[in-house]
């Protein structure tokens, strides 16, 4: 949220605003009760900044930013497996040659380019199923879409090893149909590989790790893609210098 969205909500003015933020103005009663309305916490907690606040995910939320056409965003998975596929061979043309690069890691570009695209542009861009597990968020359809591309001769693996680590290792045997995928979301999938792609299976995996989206989720379930939405600083990818 802008500051100057924030002090609209709140009845003041944006310089207000940036005056609280810095320490240099106080937030009398009234102002308190009207935060925690907006952030929908309690007062309680905005005192007590020690205390460890609980993420809660509602079923449903009002509307953040532009919405699609048909007045609502669809958070079901809405699979593409063109695009997936497209997708898939963009990254490995890209960055699979790196020697970090195996499954793993590619589990979770790929969940950062699904994820940071929804939060950006409030619709899908692949829409895999992405589940929770201890390793971090793993596209269900991964195995089933892959080996049927192995079979076409368009991707091939092979099995290596990473500092004596086991991996499984995805190369390109073609480029990918740009034709296929539209400015912006090549625009949200070089984002994540220059800002990831060098991370290992055990860093890329920590990191996603303390994402809002895995963090609500219990072991074992589909990641919901409204989850975005309550991203924290260092994960959110809206784009606005004056965010609060």
């Amino acid at each position: 949220m802008s500051q100057q969205s924030l002090a609209e909500k709140l009845g003041t003015s944006r310089p207000s605003i940036s005056l609280i933020e810095n320490g240099e103005r106080k937030v009398c009663a009234g102002e308190l009760e009207k935060l925690a309305a907006i952030f929908k916490l309690s007062v309680d907690v905005l005192l007590d900044p020690g205390k460890e606040p609980q993420i809660m995910i509602k079923e449903s939320r009002e509307a953040y930013g532009s919405e699609a056409a048909s007045g609502m965003r669809i958070s079901v998975p809405q699979k593409n497996l063109q695009k997936f596929k497209e997708v898939l061979i963009y990254i490995l043309n890209k960055v699979g040659a790196k020697p970090n690069i195996g499954e793993t890691v590619i589990y979770k570009l790929l969940y950062f380019i699904d994820f940071d695209y929804y939060e950006k542009y409030e619709e899908q861009l692949i829409g895999a199923t992405y589940l929770k597990n201890r390793f971090g968020p793993t596209p269900l359809e991964f195995r089933t879409i892959v080996d049927k591309m192995m079979a076409k001769g368009e991707i091939i693996n092979i099995k290596d090893k990473y500092f004596e680590y086991p991996r499984r290792k995805y190369l390109p045997l073609r480029k990918p149909d740009l034709g296929i995928l539209r400015g912006n979301e090549l625009e949200v999938i070089d984002d994540v590989l220059d800002r990831l792609s060098d991370m290992n299976a055990r860093q890329i995996s920590d990191y996603s790790h303390n994402d809002v989206p895995w963090l609500t989720t219990e072991e074992g379930k589909t990641i919901d893609y409204e989850a975005v939405f309550y991203r924290t600083q260092g994960y959110s990818i809206r784009e606005d210098d004056d965010a609060v």
